[in-house]
């Protein structure tokens, strides 16, 4: 038989969380529509490359912002909330409206006059080049 120890602050973090996610969906349903909400991202390294693809949807090439400054690369923009005619039969929203911005500080080998971005199909991929690494080479001494 195992035994486990029982650790009373743990269950009660986990009722919390389940309480505020109660109240948040029954008493506030608008609320995400508000605010602000932060797209999903993928980072992945090659090389000779960094890739970064940020899930988008619905939101329009136009209304996204990118920025390179100081070593840090910045994602930001908005989703407009799309009034329709009905709205008294709406029943639920899910999906986040307002701004969002992300940040993630470059490697210092990252050349940010090589940056690459495109918008397909609510994806943002943004690919940052790598500087050459350098090379050591040897020095004839006279």
């Amino acid at each position: 038989m195992t035994l486990m120890r029982w650790t009373p602050w743990q269950e009660l973090e986990s009722m919390n969380r389940q309480l505020n996610r109660l109240l948040d969906d029954n008493v506030n349903p608008m609320k995400r529509d508000a605010g602000q909400w932060l797209p999903s991202v993928d980072i992945k390294e090659t090389e000779a490359s960094i890739k970064i693809q940020a899930d988008l949807p619905g939101i329009e090439k136009k209304d996204v912002k990118l920025e390179i400054k100081d070593g840090v690369l910045s994602i930001s923009g908005e989703r407009h909330y799309e009034k329709d005619v009905q709205e008294e039969n709406i029943h639920r929203i899910e999906r986040s409206y307002g701004s969002f911005s992300r940040s993630f500080s470059l490697p210092r080998n990252i050349d940010p006059d090589k940056v690459e971005a495109d918008m397909k199909d609510g994806v943002l991929e943004i690919r940052l080049t790598k500087r050459e690494s350098a090379k050591a080479r040897t020095v004839a001494i006279n």
